[in-house]
C-alpha cells in the first residue's frame, strides 16, 4: 500500500503494509538513521520523532497512523553547516556521551522549546523524563537544553 507522508518538510510516498513501524521506514526505506532502535517498548526513548510536533515513540507507532501528517526528524531540524540551538548547545556542553539516545532527547527537547520558550528545570526534567540515558550525562543534557532556550529566546534560528 502506497501511504503518503510529510517528513522534514518534504512529501514523499512509501509503499509498505500499514502496520509496519515508523522507526523501521524512516531507517530502512528512507535512509534517516538518527532515529534509533532502543527498546522497541516505548521505554528509552531513542525512537522520538515529532508527528505535527509532538514527540511520539516510532518503534510502536504504525505507518498507517501517520498518514498524511507531518513527521521531523532530528534531520530535519538542523545541519552541520546550519545546527539547531539544541545541537550547538548539546555540543557545547558535551551533554552526550555515547549519544545514542540523544536524537529522541533532541527531538523531545524541541517539541518542549516549541511550546514553551522559557521552561523551567523541572519542566525540562518532566519533558526529557521518557528517556533513558545510561552515560550518567543528565546534567550536561538539562544544561544544554536550557542553554538552547536562551539561544531561542535571544534570536537564534529555530
Amino acid at each position: 500500500m502506497s501511504i503518503e507522508l510529510t517528513i522534514n518538510d518534504q512529501p514523499v510516498s512509501v509503499t509498505a503494509a500499514e502496520t509496519t513501524p515508523l522507526l523501521f521506514v524512516l531507517r530502512n526505506e528512507l535512509d534517516l538513521k538518527g532515529i534509533r532502535y532502543g527498546c522497541g517498548l516505548e521505554q528509552c526513548g531513542s525512537c522520538i520523532v515529532l508527528v505535527d510536533g509532538e514527540p511520539v515513540y516510532a518503534c510502536s507507532r504504525e505507518l498507517g497512523t501517520v498518514a498524511g501528517h507531518r513527521i521531523t526528524t532530528i534531520e530535519g531540524i538542523g545541519s552541520t553547516a546550519n545546527p539547531h540551538p539544541l545541537q550547538t548547545a548539546f555540543l557545547d556542553e558535551q551533554a552526550g556521551q555515547c549519544g545514542y539516545c540523544l536524537s529522541g532527547i533532541i527531538m523531545s527537547a524541541k517539541a518542549l522549546l516549541d511550546r514553551n520558550p522559557s521552561p523551567n528545570r523541572a519542566q525540562i526534567i518532566q519533558a526529557l523524563d521518557k528517556h533513558l540515558c545510561r552515560c550518567g550525562a543528565q546534567p550536561r543534557i538539562l544544561r544544554a537544553v536550557e542553554k538552547a532556550a536562551a539561544m531561542l529566546r535571544k534570536g537564534a534560528p529555530r
